[in-house]
């Protein structure tokens, strides 16, 4: 399976100049923690609910100050046409909980920890359904005899 399979596609980004206090509202509007910081596609960084509180608030910056000066610059990205088994590698390697995902350099999506997990689930789902349906399907029968009760 590849990582696009499995990935939040289109991601949610903002601007490098996008004001901190806009970053936080567009997080709020979608629902999430973080956003991709692009630049006309490409992946500038990444700024998360705890750049915005810990590097923002927690340094006394203005509403008005752009994400660039809080967002992480550095960012452990995944390729679209990767194996899911590179993300789930990267994951364990980079200690984050999202990656962002490039298609031929280009942000494409987001894959985090959580959607690995209900990827898993799915699985799991899909493999015991049957098993869950028969034993649901079968009735009751007589108690069974374990041995001597004392």
């Amino acid at each position: 399976m590849k990582v696009s399979d499995v990935m939040t596609s289109p991601p949610a980004t903002v601007t490098p100049r996008t004001s901190l206090a806009d970053a936080v509202r567009r997080m709020a509007e979608v629902g999430i923690g973080s956003l991709l910081v692009t630049e006309h596609g490409t992946l500038c960084g990444i700024v998360t609910d705890r750049d915005l509180a810990v590097r923002g608030l927690g340094r006394g910056l203005d509403g008005g100050t752009p994400v660039e000066a809080v967002m992480s610059a550095r960012v452990v990205t995944v390729d679209a046409a990767d194996d899911v088994q590179v993300a789930y590698r990267t994951f364990r390697r980079a200690g984050v909980r999202r990656l962002p995902v490039l298609d031929d350099g280009r942000t494409a999506g987001m894959l985090s920890v959580d959607d690995l997990l209900l990827d898993v689930f799915e699985r799991l789902a899909d493999l015991l359904g049957p098993v869950a349906w028969s034993i649901l399907a079968e009735p009751p029968g007589p108690p069974v005899a374990t041995g001597p009760h004392r």
